[in-house]
């Protein structure tokens, strides 16, 4: 086992050091400011393409069954390699790993725009994920590290968090305008462009850190079992809708999964210098925070994708005007993600996170009454709302609570960690709900019900299932650690 070990977060007048603001100077600002935006590249990448989804479908030549892959093949990678990254982050420098990842980024991006089969799109996706997965935890652990005063994580995680719940709904609304405007390619194109201008920001305001670890020796056996493992077990849950959840195969592949994980268990029990070490779970309250992410955010993420099926194929909207029936949810979240700060400070990170994900789960309750001709003032809006005001702080107390107390040595892995908890709940609810939806849908149209009231039954489906797990979210959520500082 690891000798270096998580520091307890110091607590109010034990005379830890609350002289340096970084947040009070403007080098701090545009530091926060630029890991905000690194984060924000990654999150909405996830959902840009989602509405673009038809035009790429006819302009590649997809098969209905093939066409998941776009969204799927950056979610494998993106999770199967974020434990890689966060500890790339502490082992190499994070400035370092923060400017590769971005290289890789920008060019699958670019070869993704550029494609003219759907195996080179797949595969651009891929390398996109790659370098994404690289990035966050780099930009999280960033954070985490040099805004490490009371109220100073406390506001730079409420940014992080905002940034967080933005992503998903401007990603759409972004994809819906480069669609009708300059045409899908430019869902791709758009990110090497932000890339040239982030990369020298990051060279000018990052200074060039050095490695947080003690070690610099690489548990390579750790990194490939572990890798392996989370590759396999999120294509487990892509692949599981598709080819039925009580398919051998998809057992087949959900039990490999689980024996890596096994195998990276027992390597880390004897590793000298482990890459994931096991004793950074035993920190009060960690474990519950991850699972938290992870379950909550396999209701709460499933949303956006079947809002936009519901608008789209049902409500007849245009990729443009679905993208901005977002917009108030979009403002919203910024608001609550703030007011989720502000709660934390009086209240702590428990509280905020039960009371976020109880009004999520009501959103999506909300959203599971929809009629075939709705309107979108009366039955979308509204639920819409009350979702954006839970899920702020959410995002900022999960964030909180699962690097609260992390020592600087371990900041990259404790963001990875969490990153990873929350792209496989992504996965998880999408394989899930998908599944289940798609369930109810084809046995009412084989009993001669309308096209579009049998979609929208496996909707709310859906949605009922999202608002359950939001539910359980927030049950778990009552064994992390109630922290009001999230102090390192």
């Amino acid at each position: 086992m690891s000798a270096i070990s998580d520091a307890a977060p110091p607590t109010p007048g034990s005379g830890a050091d609350t002289t340096a603001r970084p947040l009070a100077t403007a080098g701090g600002k545009r530091v926060l400011a630029l890991l905000c935006a690194i984060a924000f590249l990654d999150f909405v990448d996830a959902s840009i393409t989602n509405i673009a989804l038809p035009h790429i479908r006819r302009a590649l030549q997809f098969s209905t069954q093939d066409l998941q892959w776009v969204p799927s093949a950056y979610l494998l990678t993106y999770g199967g390699f974020m434990l890689l990254g966060g500890r790339l982050a502490d082992l190499l420098g994070r400035r370092d790993v923060l400017l590769a990842g971005s290289a890789l980024l920008a060019a699958g991006s670019t070869a993704g725009g550029f494609a003219g089969s759907s195996g080179l799109f797949i595969a651009a996706r891929l390398v996109q994920g790659i370098g994404a997965a690289l990035m966050l935890p780099a930009a999280l652990s960033t954070l985490t590290t040099t805004f490490s005063s009371d109220g100073e994580r406390r506001s730079a995680l409420g940014a992080w968090g905002a940034t967080a719940g933005l992503s998903s709904a401007v990603g759409i609304l972004a994809g819906g305008l480069l669609v009708q405007g300059p045409g899908w390619r430019w869902v791709m194109f758009i990110n090497p462009i932000a890339i040239a201008l982030l990369v020298p920001a990051i060279l000018r305001i990052l200074p060039r850190d050095r490695a947080a670890a003690a070690t610099k020796r690489f548990d390579v056996p750790g990194a490939a079992l572990i890798t392996a493992a989370m590759l396999l077990l999120v294509f487990a849950l892509v692949r599981a809708p598709i080819q039925g959840w009580g398919a051998p195969m998809t057992w087949v592949e959900l039990a490999g999964a689980g024996a890596l994980l096994v195998m990276f268990v027992l390597r880390e029990r004897s590793a000298a210098d482990p890459l994931l070490p096991l004793d950074v779970f035993r920190a009060r309250g960690r474990a519950a925070a991850n699972l938290t992410g992870l379950i909550g955010f396999a209701g709460m993420l499933a949303m956006f994708f079947f809002l936009t099926l519901y608008m789209q194929t049902v409500l007849g909207y245009s990729p443009f005007a679905a993208g901005a029936a977002y917009l108030p949810l979009t403002f919203a979240v910024g608001i609550s993600a703030g007011v989720g700060a502000k709660l934390i400070e009086r209240f702590g990170t428990r509280p905020a996170i039960f009371g976020g994900a109880v009004l999520a789960a009501g959103g999506m309750v909300l959203l599971a009454r929809v009629p075939v001709h709705g309107s979108y003032a009366r039955n979308i809006l509204p639920a819409t709302l009350l979702f954006a005001a839970g899920i702020g702080p959410v995002f900022v107390g999960v964030t909180s609570a699962a690097t609260a107390g992390a020592s600087s040595a371990r900041a990259g892995l404790v963001a990875a960690i969490l990153n990873s908890a929350q792209q496989v709940g992504g996965a998880l609810g999408l394989a899930i709900f998908s599944a289940v939806a798609t369930s109810r849908t084809a046995h009412l149209l084989a009993t001669g019900t309308n096209g579009h009231a049998a979609a929208i039954a496996g909707y709310h489906r859906a949605f009922l299932l999202g608002g359950a797990f939001a539910l359980a979210a927030a049950v778990i959520s009552l064994r992390t650690v109630n922290s009001h500082h999230a102090e390192m």
